[in-house]
């Protein structure tokens, strides 16, 4: 079978390419890709190319297929699988595998693979994702929201690591119910997510202050998730921005009625921001720093007076597991969360490769690769102005202005019937 996707061949080197897929083996098996939302590790895998952790060193002659975040259908099942797997079974895919035979133990589709990646419109899943119970059922009724299962899962990750400790030191994990939470360069893509989450989720605090330096991103924020809606819950939810504060941990400070923040998620790796998070902290409160740094030897200082006396600790998270994917995937499912508010852009296969090149400089939030069709990236709130001219943008414009702007099942089936193949 040929498969369209795109490759990496090296550092800035994508391409969009057909190719012959092999037959594939007893322990593998062969899948329809339909959607796959692009991550910052994606960019950074193209960036460094060869040089990442998770990429082969001779992409050059064997590349890879990038792309870790997807969704589809089983088209064909190896014998090995038959008894569990079927075809035209939806799946979704828990990309962070270990194998001691690939990468070292580092390999993950997306990164390590010259047949598997989300990047493409058909992909052989190895054995090793089966074997490790990566591959994951899913029923819901829009491709998209099991894309976005994958950084929905490392959200889960980041709530479930955070920690607090009794006086006999034991150690209970998640945030501390019905505490103050913050959540610090809040109101990106993974922001939004967390938001979502930490008002629906079963534990929750009662106060919750997202921040950011950027008015729009707020106010979208806001627009989505509701003062009005996170009081439902229980949740007290203020969105404030720090860019004009002249002491931003101590005005954070008196929010929280001067004790500080139990649980402190930081999503972005500027000092600063670090930093404060570190200042806002009550007594045994918890900083996740929630950000991926490029920079390998990113650092940002520490009060170490706080970790002694007033018990702060500091933990990191980067990815999920299966267990968190899991979770992730059952409570969009079951409707309790909706994380359509990730998704900025929506484009076709023919956009990816620029899109992930392009990604630090592109606003906005997720963007959502469908990768059987062709269609240039675009931003969901220009539907509108584009659909002056394109029939096809008219309709999703008509469709997302139901849901206050918000990708939907219903947007998705009109693109993928209307839409132009690739």
């Amino acid at each position: 079978m040929k498969t369209k996707a795109i490759r990496l061949y090296g550092k800035n080197d994508l391409r969009l390419e057909e190719f012959e897929l092999p037959s594939i083996r007893d322990d593998e098996i062969l899948a329809h890709v339909v959607s796959d939302s692009i991550c910052m590790s994606s960019y950074k895998e193209a960036m460094q190319g060869a040089d990442h952790k998770r990429v082969p060193r001779d992409i050059a002659t064997n590349p890879v297929i990038i792309g870790h975040e997807f969704c589809g259908e089983i088209i064909e099942v190896g014998r090995k699988w038959r008894d569990k797997f079927r075809p035209g079974k939806r799946f979704s895919i828990q990309p962070n595998i270990k194998h001691p035979a690939i990468m070292g133990g580092m390999g993950a589709p997306g990164y390590s693979y010259p047949h598997a990646g989300g990047a493409a419109t058909h992909v052989i899943i190895p054995n090793e994702v089966m074997e490790q119970n990566c591959l994951l059922d899913y029923s819901g009724d829009a491709f998209f929201y099991g894309s976005l299962a994958e950084p929905m899962s490392c959200i889960v990750a980041a709530f479930r690591a955070t920690f607090h400790i009794e006086e006999n030191y034991i150690h209970h994990m998640g945030p501390r119910e019905g505490g103050a939470m913050a959540i610090l360069a809040g109101a990106g893509p993974m922001g939004l997510g967390a938001i979502d989450y930490a008002i629906h989720a079963s534990r929750r605090p009662k106060l919750l202050v997202v921040t950011d330096i950027d008015d729009k991103r707020l106010q979208r924020a806001a627009s989505i998730y509701t003062v009005d809606l996170a009081h439902r819950s229980g949740v007290a939810l203020r969105y404030v921005n720090t860019r004009d504060m002249g002491e931003p941990a101590a005005s954070l400070r008196e929010i929280a009625g001067r004790k500080g923040y139990d649980d402190v998620f930081v999503l972005a790796p500027v000092r600063s921001v670090v930093e404060q998070g570190g200042k806002i902290l009550a007594a045994d409160g918890c900083l996740n720093f929630f950000a991926g740094p490029s920079d390998n030897r990113f650092t940002a200082e520490v009060n170490f007076y706080d970790v002694h006396y007033t018990g702060h600790h500091i933990v990191g998270t980067s990815g999920g597991n299966t267990n968190d994917m899991v979770e992730a995937l059952d409570i969009m499912v079951r409707g309790e969360i909706n994380p359509s508010a990730m998704v900025t852009h929506v484009g076709g296969l023919d956009s990816a490769g620029p899109a992930t090149l392009g990604l630090p400089d592109i606003p906005g939030g997720k963007k959502l690769i469908y990768t059987n069709i062709t269609m240039d990236l675009t931003a969901i709130d220009d539907f509108a102005v584009k659909g002056r001219n394109d029939p096809l943008s008219a309709g999703l414009a008509e469709i997302v202005a139901k849901t206050n702007g918000l990708w939907s099942a219903e947007a998705e089936r009109y693109l993928l019937a209307h839409a132009r193949s690739i």
